[in-house]
C-alpha cells in the first residue's frame, strides 16, 4: 500500500463529497475512557456521516479468550456495512476525534473483511474543521447497502494477524503509552507490563501535533529495520493506528488482535516490566 491507499486529506474528502460518486463517511468516535461516541456524533459530525459503534459493531464481546475487543465475524461486518450504506465498488472514509484509534480500528476491520477502498481521514474531525468543513447534527439515515465481504474469519482475513504463540516470531511493537509498557501503571488490565522482547512504539508518536500522520520519511524511519513486524496494544485498537501508519509506507505489519489483554489473562505467560520507554532507534 501507499499513503494515498490508506489516508485521505480533509480537502480531498471535501472534493469527493461534492462529486458524482461521494464516499460513504463513517464516524467512529471512541476513547478508552469514553467508548460510546454517539452523543458526540449527534452534537456535530461531517454531513452525511453514519455513526459506527466500535464496541458494538467492530467488536464481538461474545468471543471468549481473545482479549477485551475480539474481532467480529465477517458476516457481522457485512450486516453492519450494509446498514451503514456501503455499496459494492464504492469508497469509504472513516474518521474519529481521538488519536485515530476508532478510525484505524474501522479501517483494519473493514479491510481485513475484504472491503476495498477504505481510507482514514488524516487528522480526523479536527482536520475537517480546520479546513473549514461544515458539521451537521442529529442522526443520518443512510440508504441500504449491498457490499459483500470476502472473509468471515477476520483472524485469517485479508490482513495479517498473529496469535499469542506467534508473537516471538516477529519484531514486536507495543503501541501503548510508555508508562503502561514499562508496567508503571495499568488502568485497564489486571497485570502491568509488556510481552518480553517487545519494543515500545506508542501510536501517538506517529501523529503530528495536529493529529495527522507524520510524513512518509518519518514513518519509514520509525518503522525500523526491514523485517517481519507485529504490533499489539491493550486490546488491538490503538495497535491498528501503527499498522495503518506502517501500511502507508509499504510495511505490512501483522496485528495481534487480543494484544496485552489476551496475553496477560494467561498466568503462565511471561511478563516483562521496565526497560526501553521510547521507540525504536
Amino acid at each position: 500500500m501507499a499513503r494515498e491507499d490508506v489516508l485521505v486529506s480533509a480537502a480531498e474528502l471535501s472534493r469527493r463529497l461534492a462529486g458524482d460518486t461521494p464516499p460513504v463517511v463513517l464516524d467512529v468516535r471512541w476513547q478508552l475512557t469514553e467508548p460510546d461516541g454517539r452523543a458526540a456524533f449527534e452534537a456535530g459530525h461531517i454531513p452525511g456521516a453514519v455513526y459506527v459503534s466500535l464496541e458494538d459493531e467492530l467488536t464481538d464481546h461474545s468471543v471468549p479468550g481473545r482479549g477485551r475487543h475480539p474481532l467480529p465475524s465477517g458476516t457481522r461486518v457485512q450486516d453492519c456495512a450494509r446498514r451503514w450504506g456501503l455499496r459494492e465498488g464504492g469508497q469509504v472514509v472513516v474518521y474519529d476525534d481521538w488519536n485515530r484509534a476508532g478510525s484505524a480500528r474501522a479501517w483494519w476491520v473493514l479491510t481485513a473483511a475484504g472491503i476495498p477502498g477504505v481510507r482514514i481521514l488524516d487528522g480526523g474531525l479536527g482536520a475537517w474543521r480546520a479546513a473549514g468543513g461544515a458539521l451537521e447534527t442529529g442522526v443520518a439515515q443512510p440508504g441500504a447497502g449491498d457490499v459483500t465481504v470476502a472473509h468471515d474469519d477476520l483472524y485469517a482475513g485479508a490482513l495479517p494477524t498473529l496469535t499469542a504463540e506467534q508473537v516471538h516470531t516477529v519484531r514486536l511493537l507495543d503501541a501503548r503509552a510508555p508508562e503502561r509498557f514499562a508496567g508503571r501503571v495499568e488502568p485497564v488490565d489486571p497485570v502491568a507490563g509488556h510481552i518480553p522482547g517487545a519494543v515500545n512504539l506508542p501510536s501517538t508518536t506517529l501523529l503530528a501535533d495536529d493529529g495527522r500522520f507524520l510524513a512518509g520519511a518519518q514513518l519509514a524511519a520509525l518503522a525500523g529495520p526491514a523485517t517481519r513486524t507485529g504490533v499489539y496494544c491493550g486490546s488491538g485498537v490503538t495497535a491498528a493506528v501503527v499498522v495503518a501508519a506502517l501500511a502507508s509506507v509499504g510495511v505490512d505489519a501483522a496485528l495481534f488482535p487480543g494484544s496485552w489483554s489476551q496475553w496477560c489473562a494467561d498466568p503462565d505467560r511471561a511478563v516483562a516490566t521496565g526497560g526501553q520507554d521510547g521507540y525504536p532507534a
